[in-house]
């Protein structure tokens, strides 16, 4: 099965040696994003505000998938890190305001520390055989 890499230039940059996303037959496999304003690559943290970072990289995971032609609700599976479980009830609430009723599976962690000290980052996986 060939593979395809997936760019949006709405999107940050890969700030390594990754692409944004990769095509894999039906499937479409998101790195993760961080809150990266696409626009000037700059790391908003907000004031450690997880919940304005959340809508951030939320928009940025958008912007990833709508260069594949699909949107939040093609999402069949996210992984969300948190720096803090404290935070989990307000990222949570940015979450559903973006996926409405439709549900993905998925799994949270708090981990030690994410890349350049963001708060959040959340990866997804797409399914695109409609």
């Amino acid at each position: 099965m060939p593979l395809r890499i997936v760019r949006s230039d709405a999107a940050p940059k890969a700030i390594g040696p990754y692409s944004q996303a990769v095509r894999a037959g039906d499937f479409v496999f998101c790195s993760g994003q961080i809150p990266i304003d696409p626009a000037t690559g700059e790391l908003k943290l907000y004031d450690g505000d997880a919940a304005e970072q959340a809508r951030l990289v939320l928009e940025n995971l958008k912007a990833v998938l709508a260069a594949d032609g699909l949107t939040l609700r093609d999402v069949v599976k996210t992984t969300i890190y948190l720096s803090s479980m404290d935070d989990f009830a307000r990222v949570n609430e940015v979450y559903a305001s973006y996926f409405g009723d439709h549900r993905p599976a998925r799994a949270t962690i708090e981990v030690a520390r994410l890349p350049k000290d963001a708060d959040v980052e959340i990866e997804a996986i797409a399914y695109a055989g409609r």
